[in-house]
Parts: structure tokens; sequence; C-alpha cells
């Protein structure tokens, strides 16, 4: 029969009394009390990538390269990285390491891919992760890309309800699950599940994946249609006391939200942007947070929380080490580093067979030469002049004027966002317009008053310092003063189109792709556009151009002006 506890302390107490004395009697010392056991650790390794964003092969160029130092005589030491191949091999190397491995990704695994994955739907990239290992993947924006049947279809699997089996035999769809704790349907359930509990030598670990609450503002509406999008931190919050009842005491939010830092890319040197409003909100009983979207490198400590992010493109692999006390399966200690995914190993050769087999499958349509340009056209978030002008943006925004000139469009509009690369001087080949431009979105004409118009363009100046400056087409013009508020930047007696001032009252076909249609980048006077006619895909728009055009040379300035 079991002793009650308010009985049981005080003869414990009266026997412990006589055994010292006891003790004492004979020894002349009183004996040492015995200490605790130490309690049994164990380790779980998070393996952790983000925004891969379809990127099979090695991403050409800078955009595959890790700045990894500086060299005596200034000039940065940056190291070739990503690919699918370099990338499995470097998980299966880590994952050697620990016998408790978890692969993890936080969020924009596909969309806005190469052509070698978009062209398939990025059906390779799914069946890519299946043999990388992938574990938990968190939805990011562009999982939205393609709408939210599509994202069912790549979780489940089945052919693509218009292009069919490109490959001949039907797609199995992912085996890791798909987390959007914060994507909500009209039947008020999550799109996918929450989160994940995974167990390691007794110790339940929970994943709890979302996307970032601000998705709407940068998703095409079709995409996103029927679904709510809910505020990260709260979100956690509600779910922690109900994996508290299943027994879980370590929980990781992989969550496709990030920050800015301006150190190595295994460093956190002043770091910023929405992730550290988030976590300083979030429940202390959550351990780790996985992040993304801002496609930056960071290995933080805030709030006592570790805060990590790998970059983007498969460059970088975050291996973090849990410590979790296997009594109160509580973290108990917790490191991490940035590994860099280089190409100083041997690839894994089942993924670069996925890989080649895919490439030979997409050459046909990425080879075929659709255009010449006699000089290079440099994206706005490459090189624009200071007045806010790129030349390959003047040329996209022509582009799309000359593909609705029969939907009545008068000016064109290109958000310098969607602009994800240059054209180097000479021929310009479809895949390379392609990774220009890997959105898909179609073109939508609608109808401004010129007072909109107005707002439209002081739309671009949002609150906190940041500019989204639209690349205008041909015969539209305007001039921004730098040091005028947010809101009262641009005159609107020096708008004008043709030659002609815009008139308030006047109304004006406008063009812009489905993103921005919708309100996209904050630009929410599009969204009150009248008129709505559907063009053509942006990318088809410009292959038009280009092959109307050539050779292309840059255009002449002169769209914007800014004074001070």
């Amino acid at each position: 029969m079991a002793m009650h506890s308010s009985l049981a302390r005080p003869l414990r107490a009266s026997w412990l009394t006589g055994a010292l004395l006891l003790s004492c009697a004979h020894a002349g010392a009183p004996a040492p009390i015995p200490e605790e056991p130490p309690s049994r650790q164990v380790h779980v390794q998070v393996l952790a990538i983000n925004d891969f964003h379809g990127h099979l092969a090695p991403p050409p160029g800078s955009s595959g390269e890790i700045r990894t130092g500086v060299q005596p005589d200034g000039h940065p030491v940056k190291v070739k990285t990503g690919g699918a191949s370099f990338l499995a091999r470097h998980l299966a190397d880590l994952r050697a390491t620990s016998p408790n491995t978890v692969v993890v990704s936080a969020g924009d695994l596909i969309g806005g891919s190469p052509l070698l994955s978009a062209l398939f739907h990025d059906e390779p990239t799914i069946e890519a992760m299946n043999l990388i290992g992938l574990d938990v993947a968190a939805v990011g924006n562009h999982e939205f890309d393609e709408g939210a049947e599509e994202l069912r279809r790549m979780q489940s699997g089945g052919c693509h309800p218009v292009d069919g089996c490109q490959e001949g035999t039907s797609f199995t769809g992912a085996r890791f699950p798909v987390l959007a704790a914060n994507v909500r349907t009209e039947a008020n359930a999550t799109l996918f599940p929450p989160y994940a509990v995974r167990e390691y030598e007794g110790v339940k670990v929970a994943f709890i994946g979302m996307t970032l609450e601000g998705t709407p503002e940068i998703v095409e509406a079709s995409g996103i249609a029927g679904l709510r999008f809910e505020d990260e931190a709260e979100t956690v919050n509600a779910l922690v006391p109900e994996l508290k009842r299943q027994g879980v005491e370590a929980i990781v939010v992989v969550v496709h939200e990030g920050g800015m830092q301006a150190g190595s890319y295994d460093g956190c040197e002043g770091i910023s942007g929405s992730i550290v409003e988030i976590v300083r909100r979030v429940d202390e009983e959550v351990d780790l947070f996985i992040t993304g979207h801002t496609h930056q490198a960071y290995n933080c400590v805030l709030d006592g929380r570790r805060v990590t992010s790998a970059a983007s493109y498969g460059r970088l692999v975050t291996d973090i080490d849990l410590v979790l006390d296997a009594a109160t399966g509580e973290v108990v200690e917790s490191t991490a580093r940035n590994v860099l995914v280089s190409h100083d190993v041997e690839g894994v050769p089942e993924v670069q067979a996925l890989v080649d087999r895919h490439e030979a499958l997409a050459a046909p349509l990425r080879d075929r030469v659709i255009g010449r340009v006699t000089a290079p056209l440099h994206s706005p978030g490459r090189k624009k002049s200071g007045q806010g002008e790129s030349t390959l943006g003047s040329v996209i925004a022509d582009a799309q004027l000359a593909a609705t000139r029969e939907l009545g469009a008068q000016v064109a509009f290109m958000n310098p966002g969607g602009i994800r690369g240059d054209l180097d001087a000479g021929d310009v080949t479809y895949g390379k317009a392609f990774s220009v431009q890997p959105f898909g979105n179609t073109l939508v004409t609608l109808t401004l008053t010129g007072a909109q118009l107005h707002t439209l363009l002081e739309q671009q100046w949002q609150e906190g310092g940041h500019k989204r400056l639209l690349q205008p087409s041909r015969g539209f013009a305007y001039t921004w003063k730098a040091s005028a508020p947010v809101g009262s930047k641009v005159d609107p007696a020096l708008i004008t189109l043709d030659g002609r001032p815009v008139e308030p009252e006047g109304h004006y076909r406008v063009t812009v792709n489905s993103f921005l249609a919708g309100g996209g980048d904050g630009l929410l006077v599009l969204a009150e556009g009248t008129e709505r006619r559907g063009g053509p895909v942006d990318v088809d728009a410009l292959e038009a151009w280009l092959k109307a055009h050539s050779p292309v040379e840059p255009p002449s300035p002169g769209r914007i002006t800014r004074v001070e």
C-alpha cells in the first residue's frame, strides 16, 4: 500500500536523522549523500534548407556563389555551390554523423523555378527531394503559384490536369508531408497538417510548418482563392498547448519568413526583418526557428532561441544539433552551422541521373534562339539608373505593351521583383528568357483613371523606406522627388503619356502581370482596375518582342526622372 506523501516525508526524515547520528558515532564524520545520476541526453540532428526554387542544376553565375571571405587585396573569396546532386551528397554525409536526423525545408521548395523544373510543373524537384530524403516541408508563398489544387497534386501525385503525364508515367507525389499551420480553407480547416511529430529514442519533437501571413500580397489572387493566411506567432502559440498535451516539449517552427543580416553566411550581424518580431511574440516553449523567404544566410540566437536560414537555391545546408533531456523531453542546448554545398565532392548518381534525364527532355525548347540583343540588358536588381530605370525592365514593359495593344493598352508597367536575371549581349535563347521571367504570369489589361495612375505611382514607396519602382513602357514619363514624404513623391502635373499630361478624370488602359493586377507588391490600386481583359503569358510576350525587333538595343533613358 502506498504511503501518503504527508506521512512519508516525516518518517524518512526521522530515519535519516538516526542514520546520520549512528554514522557520526562510529566514523566521526557524516556520510556523503549520493549524487543524482545525470539525466540521459538525446542528440537530434536537424538539416535544413529553404528557398530551393527548383534549382536542380547548380545555379549559374553569381547566383550559385557564396562569399566566404576576403583576399588580402580586398577582393571577395567566393565558392561555387548548389545543385541537387551535390546537395544530396552533402546531406548524406551529414546524415551519416548522427543516428537521429531529420531533413526539413522552410518553404519555396518549388515555384519561381528554372525551366528545367518549371517545364515539368516542378515534378522533377519533388522527385529529387524524395531521393534526397527530405522529411518535412513547410509551404512558402511560391508553393501557391499554380494554386492550391496543384499544390495538393504535388503532395498526393497524379498527372497534370492540362499537360497530362509528360514523361509517360504518373507522377507519384511527395513522400514527405507538406505542412501549412496558418493556411486555412473556407471550411476553417488547415490546407495541410499544421505539424508533424517525430520520436527519437523515446523523446518527441514537433515541427510546425507555415508560410508568411503576407502571402496574399505577393501571390496571384487565383493561386490563393478561398484560402486565409493567419498570423504566424498567434498560430504557433495556439498549437503549443495541444502539443504539450501530447507529451511534446521540444518544438521547432519551420516558417517561410525571415530577416536580413550584414555578416558572413554563418554569422548574425545586425539581424533585422519580420522574423525578429515573430520570434519575440512566440511562446517561450518553442526552441528553434528554421526560416526562409529573404534568401539570406544567418545563424542567430534571438530571445534565447536559435534562428537560422540557409540562403537559397540549395547553396547551403544548416546543420543543427538539438540536445534533449531524455527524462523531461526539453531542449537543453542547441548548436548550428551553415555548411557550404560545395562541388569538391562526388554527387549522388541517382539524383544526377534524374537531372540529366530532364535536361535532355528540356534541351530542344531551352536552346532555341528567339532573338538577339546588341548589348547587355540589366535587371533593376542588378543595375539601374539613378533615376530608377533599368534597360531590361524597359524592354519587358515595351514587350508587354505591344502584346496587349489589341486590348486597348496605352501603357504597361513591370515590377522589378518579377525580373530574375539579366540578358547578355548576343543570342537570346528561350531558356534565358524564361530565367528572366520564370513565374508564368499572364498579362492583364485594365482601366484606371488618371488619379488612380497617380496613386499607383505613389504606392511604389511604402512606409519603412521600401520602394519598388515599376518599369514603365515607352511613351510614359513621370518625375519623383527623393526628399518628399511617402505619399507625396510624384507631381501629378508631370505625369505624361505620349507627351501629353495625364488627366485626373481621364481613363487609361494599363497592362500589368496577373500578380500586380491583384494588388501585389502593395500596389493595391491595381485591384480596383475595371474592364479587365486577359492577355498572353509574360514570357511569351517577351519572346514575341525579341523576334520582332532583333537585334534589340538598350532603350534610351528618360521615362523616370528623379529630382532632389
